[in-house]
C-alpha cells in the first residue's frame, strides 16, 4: 500500500486494511479498537455514544434527499444502533469558493428538517472556506452525542451461533439512486435514495430482550456489514438470497450493470441480530413503524468462520467484503 486510492474509501476491505494498518495502528485504544458504529465511553457514571462521519456525496442533491439530510442521518443511525438516545450533533461545512448561497440554504433547511425529525440538536459547528477548485462543491462533517437512558449493552461480539439476522427493508436503494443520476444513466423506475433518520424506528425495539446488536448497512451493504460482524464475533453467518427484500427496479438496475445489490449502499436501513426466541416480537415491532414495514428475517449465525449466501437454487457461495471500488462517493 503505497498510496490512497479510491476503493481505500468504499467501506470494504481496503478500507478495512487502511483503518487497522494505519490509524488502529497509531491511535490505539479500547474504545477504538472496538471498530464498531460509536465509540461507548464512561464518564463519571454517565455512558454515552460518540460518533463522526463525513459526507462528500456526488451529487449533493439526489431523489430522495441531499447532503443535508444524509449528514444528519448517518451520524444518527450510528448512535442509535448502540442503543444510546442521540441527543446532540456538531455540523462543520467545507465550501468551495463560488458554491451558490441558495443552494447552501437549501442543504442547512434540508439538515434542520432531518434534525427536527430525529429529535436531535445541532449544538456547535464550523465554516471553512477552500478556494475554487480545492473541494468539489461542498463537504460535511457532523459528530454526534447520545446517552444511554437504559441499561443496554449492544456488541459485535454478543453474537452467537443460531441468532437470527432481521433486515429492516428492501436494500440498495441509495447507492443505485447515487449511481444513476451521478452518471445520468436514465435508467427508469422509482429509484430514490432510502436516507432516514433510524432512532425512532430503533427506539421501538431496544428494549426487547434478546437483542444482541445492530449495524446500519452504509457502504459496503449487507454482506460487508455482515462481515464486520462476523469478524468481530468469530462466528459466521448465512443469508437466504430469496428472503432478501430488493425492488424490482433496483433488481433490474442491478442485473443491467452488473451489481449485487448486497454490497450496495444504504442509509436508511439497518439488521438486528437477536436471539431466536425473541426474533418474532422484534420483528412485528418493526414492522409497525414507517421505516420497518418491510423488515423480514434473512438469515442466522452459525459455527462456520465466513459469511456465506443460500442462492435461490440452494447452493451456497461464500460471501467477503467488499473488494475494490464498487459505487465511490455515496456518502
Amino acid at each position: 500500500m503505497n498510496i490512497v486510492n479510491l476503493s481505500h474509501g468504499s467501506g470494504g476491505k481496503q478500507t478495512d486494511e487502511l483503518i487497522k494498518e494505519i490509524f488502529v495502528k497509531n491511535f490505539s485504544n479500547p474504545y477504538l479498537n472496538k471498530l464498531e458504529d460509536s465509540a461507548v465511553i464512561e464518564i463519571n457514571n454517565l455512558k454515552i455514544a460518540y460518533t463522526t462521519d463525513s459526507y462528500v456525496v456526488d451529487p449533493i442533491f439526489f431523489s430522495g434527499g441531499d447532503i443535508g439530510r444524509l449528514s444528519v442521518c448517518g451520524t444518527v443511525n450510528d448512535i442509535a444502533v448502540s442503543g444510546a438516545r442521540p441527543l446532540y450533533l456538531s455540523c462543520g461545512f467545507i465550501i468551495e469558493e463560488g458554491f451558490e448561497i441558495e443552494k447552501l440554504k437549501k442543504i442547512v433547511s434540508s439538515a434542520k428538517k432531518t434534525a427536527l425529525e430525529a429529535g436531535v440538536k445541532i449544538v456547535c459547528g464550523d465554516t471553512k472556506v477552500v478556494e475554487k477548485g480545492k473541494a468539489d462543491k461542498i463537504f460535511i462533517n457532523t459528530s454526534g452525542i447520545g446517552i444511554f437512558d437504559k441499561e443496554l449493552n449492544f456488541s459485535y461480539k454478543n453474537v452467537r451461533k443460531g441468532d437470527i439476522i432481521i433486515l429492516s427493508g428492501e436494500i440498495g436503494m441509495h447507492g443505485i439512486c447515487i449511481l444513476n443520476e451521478r452518471n445520468n444513466l436514465g435508467l427508469k423506475g422509482s429509484i430514490k435514495s432510502d436516507v432516514a433518520p433510524l432512532n425512532g424506528l430503533i427506539e421501538t425495539i431496544r428494549e426487547i430482550e434478546g437483542i444482541r446488536c445492530m449495524k446500519d448497512l452504509t457502504r459496503g451493504g449487507l454482506i460487508t456489514a455482515l462481515n464486520e460482524i462476523s469478524q468481530s464475533c468469530g462466528f459466521g453467518a448465512e443469508i437466504y438470497e430469496d428472503k432478501v427484500p430488493v425492488s424490482k427496479p433496483v433488481i433490474s438496475c442491478c442485473d443491467i450493470l452488473g451489481i449485487d445489490p448486497m454490497y450496495v449502499a444504504n442509509e436508511g436501513k439497518i439488521i438486528v441480530i437477536v436471539e431466536e426466541r425473541s426474533a418474532d416480537k422484534v420483528l412485528e415491532t418493526m414492522r409497525r413503524h414507517k421505516y420497518g414495514k418491510k423488515a423480514t428475517v434473512i438469515g442466522k449465525f452459525n459455527d462456520k468462520n465466513y459469511v456465506s449466501v443460500i442462492t435461490k437454487l440452494g447452493s451456497r457461495r461464500i460471501a467477503p467484503s467488499l473488494s475494490g471500488d464498487q459505487l465511490p462517493r455515496i456518502c
